[in-house]
Protein backbone atom coordinates (compact mmCIF):
# COMPACT_ATOMS: atom_id res chain seq x y z
CA UNK A 1 0.00 0.00 0.00
CA UNK A 2 1.04 3.62 -0.40
CA UNK A 3 2.66 5.36 2.54
CA UNK A 4 3.36 9.06 2.71
CA UNK A 5 5.37 11.30 5.01
CA UNK A 6 3.79 14.74 5.36
CA UNK A 7 5.25 17.77 7.13
CA UNK A 8 2.35 19.48 8.92
CA UNK A 9 1.91 23.04 10.16
CA UNK A 10 4.43 24.32 7.64
CA UNK A 11 4.44 25.45 4.02
CA UNK A 12 7.92 24.12 3.24
CA UNK A 13 9.61 20.71 3.43
CA UNK A 14 11.76 19.70 6.40
CA UNK A 15 9.94 21.95 8.85
CA UNK A 16 6.80 21.56 10.93
CA UNK A 17 5.95 18.11 12.27
CA UNK A 18 6.33 15.00 10.07
CA UNK A 19 3.64 12.32 10.18
CA UNK A 20 3.20 9.03 8.41
CA UNK A 21 -0.15 8.64 6.60
CA UNK A 22 -1.65 5.39 5.31
CA UNK A 23 -4.98 5.20 3.46
CA UNK A 24 -6.34 1.72 4.15
CA UNK A 25 -8.76 -0.21 1.93
CA UNK A 26 -11.52 -0.89 4.45
CA UNK A 27 -11.10 -1.86 8.12
CA UNK A 28 -8.13 -1.37 10.43
CA UNK A 29 -5.66 -4.28 10.57
CA UNK A 30 -4.80 -5.68 13.99
CA UNK A 31 -3.27 -3.32 16.52
CA UNK A 32 0.13 -5.05 16.55
CA UNK A 33 0.56 -4.38 12.82
CA UNK A 34 -0.48 -0.74 13.21
CA UNK A 35 1.97 -0.30 16.08
CA UNK A 36 4.79 -1.98 14.15
CA UNK A 37 4.26 0.32 11.17
CA UNK A 38 4.32 3.36 13.46
CA UNK A 39 7.52 2.07 15.07
CA UNK A 40 9.06 1.60 11.61
CA UNK A 41 8.04 5.10 10.47
CA UNK A 42 9.44 6.40 13.78
CA UNK A 43 7.90 9.85 13.60
CA UNK A 44 5.90 11.41 16.42
CA UNK A 45 2.69 10.05 14.87
CA UNK A 46 1.56 7.75 12.10
CA UNK A 47 -2.08 8.10 11.01
CA UNK A 48 -4.20 5.25 9.66
CA UNK A 49 -7.52 5.98 7.98
CA UNK A 50 -10.17 4.19 5.95
CA UNK A 51 -13.37 5.30 4.27
CA UNK A 52 -16.69 4.81 6.08
CA UNK A 53 -20.07 3.99 4.47
CA UNK A 54 -21.99 6.99 3.18
CA UNK A 55 -24.78 8.49 5.25
CA UNK A 56 -23.08 8.30 8.64
CA UNK A 57 -21.81 11.05 10.93
CA UNK A 58 -18.26 10.72 9.58
CA UNK A 59 -16.58 10.12 6.23
CA UNK A 60 -13.35 8.40 7.35
CA UNK A 61 -12.22 6.49 10.44
CA UNK A 62 -8.89 7.71 11.84
CA UNK A 63 -6.40 6.41 14.40
CA UNK A 64 -3.00 7.72 15.48
CA UNK A 65 0.04 5.85 16.82
CA UNK A 66 3.35 7.08 18.18
CA UNK A 67 6.31 4.67 17.91
CA UNK A 68 5.25 3.16 21.24
CA UNK A 69 1.48 3.62 21.75
CA UNK A 70 -1.89 4.70 20.37
CA UNK A 71 -3.06 8.20 21.35
CA UNK A 72 -6.52 9.70 21.81
CA UNK A 73 -5.92 12.91 19.86
CA UNK A 74 -3.36 14.23 17.38
CA UNK A 75 -3.61 17.50 15.48
CA UNK A 76 -0.66 17.41 13.12
CA UNK A 77 -1.34 13.86 11.88
CA UNK A 78 -5.00 14.79 11.30
CA UNK A 79 -3.86 17.79 9.25
CA UNK A 80 -1.44 15.52 7.36
CA UNK A 81 -4.20 12.98 6.66
CA UNK A 82 -6.60 15.63 5.38
CA UNK A 83 -3.79 16.97 3.17
CA UNK A 84 -3.26 13.53 1.62
CA UNK A 85 -6.99 13.00 1.06
CA UNK A 86 -7.34 16.32 -0.72
CA UNK A 87 -4.11 16.27 -2.75
CA UNK A 88 -4.76 12.72 -4.02
CA UNK A 89 -8.41 13.34 -4.85
CA UNK A 90 -9.60 10.73 -2.34
CA UNK A 91 -11.90 13.32 -0.76
CA UNK A 92 -13.21 16.77 -1.68
CA UNK A 93 -14.39 19.53 0.64
CA UNK A 94 -14.65 19.24 4.43
CA UNK A 95 -13.77 15.79 5.73
CA UNK A 96 -15.26 14.32 8.93
CA UNK A 97 -13.04 11.89 10.85
CA UNK A 98 -14.41 9.40 13.39
CA UNK A 99 -11.81 9.22 16.18
CA UNK A 100 -11.39 8.34 19.84
CA UNK A 101 -11.97 12.06 20.52
CA UNK A 102 -15.26 12.19 18.62
CA UNK A 103 -15.88 13.51 15.13
CA UNK A 104 -13.14 15.91 14.02
CA UNK A 105 -13.59 18.03 10.89
CA UNK A 106 -10.88 19.32 8.52
CA UNK A 107 -11.90 22.06 6.09
CA UNK A 108 -9.71 23.17 3.16
CA UNK A 109 -9.15 26.89 2.62
CA UNK A 110 -8.83 28.81 -0.63
CA UNK A 111 -5.17 29.53 0.18
CA UNK A 112 -4.30 25.84 0.46
CA UNK A 113 -4.46 25.75 4.25
CA UNK A 114 -6.53 23.31 6.28
CA UNK A 115 -8.56 24.14 9.38
CA UNK A 116 -9.19 21.51 12.02
CA UNK A 117 -12.22 21.70 14.32
CA UNK A 118 -11.19 20.16 17.66
CA UNK A 119 -12.66 20.15 21.17
CA UNK A 120 -11.29 22.92 23.38
CA UNK A 121 -9.26 21.53 26.27
CA UNK A 122 -10.73 22.29 29.70
CA UNK A 123 -8.08 24.12 31.72
CA UNK A 124 -7.98 23.66 35.48
CA UNK A 125 -5.50 25.75 37.51
CA UNK A 126 -3.28 23.59 39.72
CA UNK A 127 -0.42 24.23 42.08
CA UNK A 128 2.95 23.93 40.39
CA UNK A 129 3.98 20.37 41.30
CA UNK A 130 7.09 19.97 43.40
CA UNK A 131 10.06 19.11 41.20
CA UNK A 132 8.69 20.51 37.94
CA UNK A 133 10.98 23.55 38.00
CA UNK A 134 14.02 21.32 38.47
CA UNK A 135 12.95 18.86 35.74
CA UNK A 136 12.09 21.65 33.31
CA UNK A 137 15.04 23.87 34.13
CA UNK A 138 12.86 26.95 34.78
CA UNK A 139 10.32 28.02 37.38
CA UNK A 140 6.70 28.17 36.11
CA UNK A 141 4.59 31.19 37.01
CA UNK A 142 1.36 29.16 36.62
CA UNK A 143 0.29 25.57 35.91
CA UNK A 144 -2.87 23.96 34.50
CA UNK A 145 -4.30 20.51 33.98
CA UNK A 146 -5.47 20.18 30.34
CA UNK A 147 -8.09 17.45 30.75
CA UNK A 148 -8.34 13.87 29.45
CA UNK A 149 -8.11 14.46 25.68
CA UNK A 150 -4.81 16.35 25.83
CA UNK A 151 -3.44 14.85 29.04
CA UNK A 152 -0.62 17.33 29.63
CA UNK A 153 0.53 19.69 32.33
CA UNK A 154 0.53 23.21 30.84
CA UNK A 155 3.03 25.57 32.47
CA UNK A 156 3.43 29.26 31.74
CA UNK A 157 6.98 30.60 31.99
CA UNK A 158 8.26 34.11 32.54
CA UNK A 159 9.13 35.03 28.96
CA UNK A 160 9.88 33.80 25.46
CA UNK A 161 13.63 33.47 26.03
CA UNK A 162 13.03 31.12 28.94
CA UNK A 163 10.96 28.82 26.73
CA UNK A 164 13.48 28.91 23.89
CA UNK A 165 16.44 28.03 26.10
CA UNK A 166 14.90 25.15 28.05
CA UNK A 167 17.01 22.01 28.34
CA UNK A 168 14.79 19.73 30.43
CA UNK A 169 15.29 16.35 32.02
CA UNK A 170 12.83 14.51 29.78
CA UNK A 171 12.60 11.39 31.92
CA UNK A 172 11.80 13.42 35.01
CA UNK A 173 9.03 15.33 33.21
CA UNK A 174 7.13 12.11 32.65
CA UNK A 175 6.07 12.02 36.32
CA UNK A 176 3.76 15.03 36.06
CA UNK A 177 1.02 14.09 33.57
CA UNK A 178 -0.33 11.34 31.34
CA UNK A 179 1.53 12.51 28.23
CA UNK A 180 3.97 15.26 29.19
CA UNK A 181 4.47 18.99 29.68
CA UNK A 182 3.59 22.01 27.52
CA UNK A 183 5.80 25.03 28.27
CA UNK A 184 4.61 28.40 26.99
CA UNK A 185 5.11 32.16 27.24
CA UNK A 186 3.82 35.34 25.65
CA UNK A 187 5.69 36.43 22.53
CA UNK A 188 8.23 39.16 23.16
CA UNK A 189 7.40 40.91 19.88
CA UNK A 190 4.02 40.07 18.25
CA UNK A 191 5.03 42.03 15.14
CA UNK A 192 7.16 39.00 14.23
CA UNK A 193 3.98 37.12 13.34
CA UNK A 194 3.06 35.14 16.45
CA UNK A 195 1.39 35.90 19.78
CA UNK A 196 2.80 33.16 21.99
CA UNK A 197 5.50 30.49 21.94
CA UNK A 198 5.48 26.93 23.17
CA UNK A 199 7.53 23.76 23.41
CA UNK A 200 6.08 20.30 24.10
CA UNK A 201 7.81 17.42 25.88
CA UNK A 202 6.04 14.03 25.81
CA UNK A 203 8.32 11.34 27.26
CA UNK A 204 5.41 9.10 28.29
CA UNK A 205 4.49 8.42 24.65
CA UNK A 206 8.07 8.09 23.40
CA UNK A 207 8.54 11.69 22.18
CA UNK A 208 11.12 13.73 24.08
CA UNK A 209 10.19 16.92 22.20
CA UNK A 210 7.39 17.13 19.65
CA UNK A 211 8.13 19.47 16.72
CA UNK A 212 4.60 20.98 16.38
CA UNK A 213 1.61 19.79 18.40
CA UNK A 214 -1.91 20.56 17.23
CA UNK A 215 -3.60 19.00 20.26
CA UNK A 216 -1.55 21.16 22.63
CA UNK A 217 -2.96 24.25 20.93
CA UNK A 218 -6.47 23.28 22.02
CA UNK A 219 -5.18 24.15 25.50
CA UNK A 220 -2.88 27.00 24.46
CA UNK A 221 -5.73 28.75 22.59
CA UNK A 222 -8.02 29.25 25.62
CA UNK A 223 -5.05 30.03 27.85
CA UNK A 224 -3.71 32.85 25.68
CA UNK A 225 -7.06 34.09 24.39
CA UNK A 226 -8.06 34.77 28.00
CA UNK A 227 -4.83 36.66 28.66
CA UNK A 228 -4.58 38.57 25.40
CA UNK A 229 -8.30 39.29 24.95
CA UNK A 230 -8.57 37.92 21.40
CA UNK A 231 -10.13 34.74 20.05
CA UNK A 232 -7.87 34.48 16.99
CA UNK A 233 -4.14 34.07 17.64
CA UNK A 234 -1.00 32.55 16.13
CA UNK A 235 1.33 30.30 18.07
CA UNK A 236 4.94 29.50 17.28
CA UNK A 237 6.07 26.09 18.48
CA UNK A 238 9.76 26.74 18.94
CA UNK A 239 11.21 23.29 18.35
CA UNK A 240 14.27 22.85 16.15
CA UNK A 241 11.98 22.38 13.11
CA UNK A 242 9.46 25.07 14.23
CA UNK A 243 5.92 25.54 13.00
CA UNK A 244 3.04 28.01 13.12
CA UNK A 245 -0.49 27.20 14.26
CA UNK A 246 -3.31 29.72 13.82
CA UNK A 247 -5.87 29.23 16.59
CA UNK A 248 -9.49 30.33 16.75
CA UNK A 249 -11.28 29.89 20.06
CA UNK A 250 -14.97 29.14 19.48
CA UNK A 251 -16.23 28.23 22.93
CA UNK A 252 -16.14 24.47 23.34
CA UNK A 253 -14.38 24.10 19.97
CA UNK A 254 -10.97 25.33 18.86
CA UNK A 255 -10.00 25.87 15.21
CA UNK A 256 -6.42 25.00 14.26
CA UNK A 257 -5.22 26.23 10.87
CA UNK A 258 -2.01 25.39 9.06
CA UNK A 259 -0.41 24.14 5.87
CA UNK A 260 1.12 20.77 5.00
CA UNK A 261 3.64 19.44 2.48
CA UNK A 262 4.12 15.85 1.26
CA UNK A 263 7.83 15.00 1.32
CA UNK A 264 7.79 11.21 0.77
CA UNK A 265 5.39 9.11 -1.31
CA UNK A 266 6.33 5.44 -1.30
CA UNK A 267 5.18 1.84 -1.02
CA UNK A 268 4.83 -0.17 2.17
CA UNK A 269 5.71 -3.81 1.46
CA UNK A 270 5.17 -5.40 4.90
Amino acid sequence: MRIRIVDAFTDRPFAGNPAGVLLLDDVFPDDDWLQNVAMEVNHAETAFTHRLPEGGEADWALRWFTPVTEVAMCGHATLATAHVLHTTGAHEGPVRFATRSGVLIATPGADGSLTLDFPTAPLTPVDVPAGVAEALGAAPVAAFDTGPNVGDLLVELADEKTVLTLSPDHRALGAYSARGVIATARADDPSRGYDFVSRCFFPNVGIDEDPVTGSAHTALAPHWSARLGRDDLTGLQASRRTGLVRTGLRGERTLLTGFAVTVVDGELRA
